[in-house]
């Protein structure tokens, strides 16, 4: 009977590995829900680092049970084995495997990076250096030297995409032990809990108060360290409606696993809602949120709120009311 060649053994075994590894890599449920516009670059990278870490581990310990069993030591057998000094190109074939590797997997993840808009955290982190080579534009340098010392210029920023774009909703973030804090300058809200609109272009602005702290969304595949005295920033587009949670990645003291909260994220419908009941409750003036006596109110201020369903001008109703007072 002709035995099959080992080079035929090889690109059997080959197919079946690449085969079981790629459909493993793309059909494995380790990551949670996708709910931003990064999370997809995200999981694809890493499900090519899966599919390359299974077909390895395939390699390497179908090898070693092919080995144990095919080259056991057979009873009666006290010969020794044969002297093997080396193969040179064996050695030089698994150093370039994985050479090659990790030089792609390199290239990949700063397209991502890239992509994400980690290259670019402030939008144009070099503008002072520009403007200050610019002739006569002394004071532009001293403004754009100022700008750069208080705008991020540490994580992920504009996407190649939004970049030079003001993000549509910017919240500032401050992590503090052991606790978020979240305040949105457009409407003077502070919130211990994240709500963005889905489909917005969110910028957060992230600063700690105390010691360093990790903001990490994971459905996001987002996670930026919050330092004290360095402005850091963190900017996404939320793609799924939900409340997912928010976790500090960064030991922060004793009460470290504690220091959780979450984002909400609303149809704009929703958000807005939540923004107009905010403001109103939020509001320094708190004589117009307190509820009002209807006893303490004159007819006609009772009566206002309700002329548009009455079909009558305000003016009517006054005349009315004094018509009636004078009746009376």
């Amino acid at each position: 009977m002709q035995q099959v060649p080992v080079s035929l053994w090889t690109l059997v075994a080959g197919i079946v590995v690449t085969a079981i590894s790629i459909w493993i890599g793309q059909n494995h449920t380790l990551m949670p829900v996708q709910a931003s516009l990064q999370a997809p670059l995200v999981d694809g990278f890493f499900n090519v680092m899966f599919t390359i870490a299974i077909a390895l581990f395939l390699v390497v310990e179908g090898t070693i049970l092919i080995f144990l069993v095919k080259f056991r030591r057979r009873r009666g057998d006290d010969t020794d084995g044969l002297p093997i000094e080396g193969n040179v190109p064996l050695e030089i074939f698994w150093t370039a495997i994985p050479t090659v590797i990790v030089l792609g997997l390199g290239i990949y993840s700063v397209d991502v990076f890239n992509q994400m808009g980690g290259f670019e955290p402030a939008g144009h982190p070099h503008s002072a250096a520009h403007v200050a080579h610019m002739p006569g534009s002394a004071i532009a340098a001293t403004l754009s030297d100022t700008e750069a010392t208080t705008a991020p210029t540490i994580g992920i920023g504009a996407s190649p995409q939004t970049l030079n774009k003001p993000a549509d909703l910017v919240v500032d973030v401050k992590g503090i032990q052991y606790a978020w804090l979240f305040n949105y300058p457009d409407s003077g809200i502070t919130s211990g809990e994240l709500h963005i609109p889905v489909g917005a272009d969110v910028q957060l602005n992230l600063s700690a108060q105390d010691v360093i702290h990790s903001f990490w969304v994971p459905n996001f595949r987002l996670k930026q360290d919050a330092l004290p005295g360095i402005p850091t920033e963190l900017r996404f587009v939320a793609t799924k409606p939900g409340t997912y949670p928010v976790v500090c990645a960064e030991l922060c003291g004793g009460y470290h696993g504690s220091m959780r909260t979450q984002v909400i994220v609303h149809t704009p419908e929703e958000y807005d809602n939540w923004r107009t009941e905010n403001q109103i409750a939020q509001q320094q003036n708190l004589n117009q949120v307190v509820a009002v006596n209807p006893a303490d109110l004159s007819t006609s201020e009772f009566l206002a709120p309700h002329t548009h369903d009455m079909g009558i001008s305000a003016a009517t109703l006054e005349s009315m009311v004094i018509g009636q007072e004078r009746h009376d």
